[in-house]
C-alpha cells in the first residue's frame, strides 16, 4: 500500500528523521513504537500530507505522491487520526462527522449506519457539540470522522492516549473490524505496547528519528520484544 525510503524531514533547521525506510502491506495493521519526541507523528504528517520532506520518496499504490497535500492524499485514499484528535468543539457530532465529505462526491454525502454500529454513543449525542464530549468520546468521534472519507489506508496517531480502558478495548475491535472486514490497510503509531503488539502485523521501532528494528510479529516473543525495546 505505502512505501516510504530514505526520508528526511525537517523542523526549520533541526532535522527530525533521518533516511526512514517503512512499508505498510495491504490489509494488514502496521505499527510503529517509540517513546515519546523520535519523529513518530512528524512521519504520520509527512504522510498525512500536513509538511514536506526534505528528501525521500513516498509511494502509494505504487506512485509517487511525494509531498503532495492534505486533500491530494485525502482524495486518493489517506484518512488520518491525529494525536489530540483535533474535532471541532463547536460544531456538533453530526457537523464534525460531515466534515468528511469533502472528498466525497456528492451523492455519497451521507453518514453510514456503519458509523453507529461501531460507535453508538455518537447516535445518542449527535447533535451534541464535539467539546461537550468526553476524550474517549471525542477519540471515537475522531475515528468515525476520519472513516467517513472511505479511506484506503488509516494512519492513526496514539489512539489510545488519556483514554479510559474500556474505550481502548472498543478502538481495539474497530481496528481490528477495519482491517478484517473493510480490508483498510492501517498505520499504527502507539506507545502502549500491549495494544499495538497484539493488533500488529508488522512492527517498526524508532528511536532519534531513525528505525532502529523491524519484524513480522510472528516472529516475535512478546515479552523479550517488550524488553528490548522498553516502551
Amino acid at each position: 500500500m505505502i512505501d516510504i525510503s530514505n526520508l528526511n524531514f525537517y523542523y526549520g533547521s533541526s532535522q527530525i528523521l533521518f533516511d526512514v525506510s517503512l512499508k505498510a502491506k495491504n490489509k494488514e495493521i502496521t505499527c510503529l513504537m517509540g517513546s515519546n519526541g523520535v519523529g513518530k507523528t512528524s512521519l504520520l504528517k509527512f504522510l498525512s500530507g500536513i509538511y514536506p520532506s526534505k528528501s525521500g520518496n513516498y509511494l502509494f499504490e505504487g506512485e509517487n505522491v511525494t509531498n503532495f497535500s492534505s486533500h491530494q492524499l485525502a482524495k486518493k485514499g489517506v484518512g488520518y487520526v491525529p494525536q489530540g484528535r483535533f474535532i471541532f468543539p463547536l460544531l456538533s457530532v453530526k457537523e464534525n462527522l460531515e466534515t468528511g465529505f469533502a472528498c466525497l462526491k456528492r451523492d455519497e454525502h451521507f453518514i453510514p449506519d456503519e458509523i453507529f454500529d461501531l460507535f453508538p454513543v455518537l447516535k445518542q449525542m449527535i447533535n451534541r457539540r464535539g467539546g461537550d464530549l468526553s476524550g474517549g468520546q471525542q477519540q471515537q468521534l475522531a475515528i468515525a470522522r476520519a472513516m467517513i472519507s472511505k479511506p484506503k489506508l488509516l494512519l492513526m496517531d496514539e489512539p489510545t492516549e488519556g483514554i479510559q480502558p474500556n474505550i481502548i478495548q472498543q478502538i481495539g475491535e474497530v481496528i481490528k473490524y477495519l482491517k478484517d472486514e473493510q480490508g483498510m490497510t492501517i498505520l499504527l503509531v502507539e506507545q502502549y505496547f500491549d495494544f499495538a503488539f497484539d493488533l500488529a502485523d508488522y512492527i517498526y521501532v524508532m528511536k532519534r528519528g531513525k528505525i532502529i528494528t523491524e519484524s513480522k510479529k510472528e516472529s516475535l516473543d512478546k515479552l523479550s520484544f517488550k524488553n528490548e525495546v522498553s516502551i
